[in-house]
């Protein structure tokens, strides 16, 4: 699975003003991303995969198949907290040229460890692709637990997991006992050069979006064994990392791609688009990241 090592961009959908899907920007993104990643994900949550429609983000992924110039491996974001659903979306999507699979652990109605395990089982044995777990629990309100985790990683078919419970302990027992060549991969873009060196594959980021590069480089000197140099990659994203998060994922990235001239600033409702405040943070941000030494 060496196709996933580095690092897997989670793509934005571009909107226009009245909320339709900006393709034309969707392919500056895909050309302005291509210059430092490995692989696009599509249709995560970054992606605002709750309010894009089925056929939306069929298109969509058709359109990032037509207009990958990079050829670069592409992952698809299919979860849920309705079991026979997820199966049933598996069914029904195109998934020609899709390398993977990306899943959420199932949200809100907080099943136990047995039914995450059932859950993530079951789409396994049903998926036509291989399955990338993915453990947020600031998103679902339950965490797939390193034991659970390593129980999925014997099926043949799930090959690795995005980690995003910025649990360190819980990510080091992972890479303790889980098998040669399942992928551990980062869901913090702050913890990617951590998990390089406790035997991380790389990174699942939101950052990547809009600067492709300092991932690229961590990349570059984490499998060199240079973590010195990688570190300071990570180092300089420092400052920009938070507000990406403060009025919630993608409003402050999508606010960067448009200070950069990718995309716009558009989002979908409930979201909105940056606050005036919000703004000033990533502009600032943006011009400490520029004219950083090193």
């Amino acid at each position: 699975m060496k196709k996933f090592y580095g690092t897997g961009v989670a793509l934005v959908t571009p909107f226009d003003s009245t909320g339709a899907i900006d393709y034309k920007s969707l392919k500056k993104l895909l050309t302005h991303t291509a210059k430092g990643v490995d692989y696009y994900v599509v249709m995560g949550t970054t992606g605002e995969s709750v309010t894009v429609s089925s056929a939306e983000k069929q298109e969509v992924l058709n359109f990032v198949k037509k207009n990958n110039t990079a050829k670069l491996p592409i992952v698809y974001g299919i979860g849920g907290n309705n079991t026979q659903a997820v199966l049933d979306t598996i069914r029904n999507t195109d998934l020609t040229g899709v390398d993977a699979i990306l899943s959420v652990s199932p949200y809100y109605n907080k099943p136990s460890q047995e039914g995450i395990y059932q859950h993530f089982k079951m789409i396994a044995d049903a998926s036509p692709l291989p399955i990338i777990l993915y453990n947020v629990p600031g998103r679902t309100a339950s965490n797939l637990t390193a034991e659970t985790t390593l129980r999925l990683a014997a099926h043949k078919n799930i090959i690795g997991i995005k980690e995003a419970s910025g649990n360190l302990e819980q990510c080091m027992r992972i890479a303790k006992s889980m098998p040669k060549d399942f992928l551990l991969i980062s869901g913090d873009d702050l913890l990617t050069v951590p998990l390089y060196a406790i035997g991380g594959k790389g990174v699942i980021s939101v950052l990547a979006n809009a600067l492709p590069i300092p991932f690229k480089k961590m990349k570059e000197f984490a499998f060199a064994d240079n973590y010195q140099k990688a570190s300071l990659h990570q180092f300089s994203l420092l400052e920009i990392n938070g507000p990406m998060y403060e009025e919630s994922n993608p409003v402050g990235i999508k606010q960067l791609l448009s200070e950069l001239g990718v995309c716009g600033n558009h989002v979908r409702l409930p979201l909105i688009p940056a606050s005036e405040g919000l703004k000033k943070k990533i502009t600032k941000a943006y011009e400490g990241f520029k004219n950083r030494k090193g």
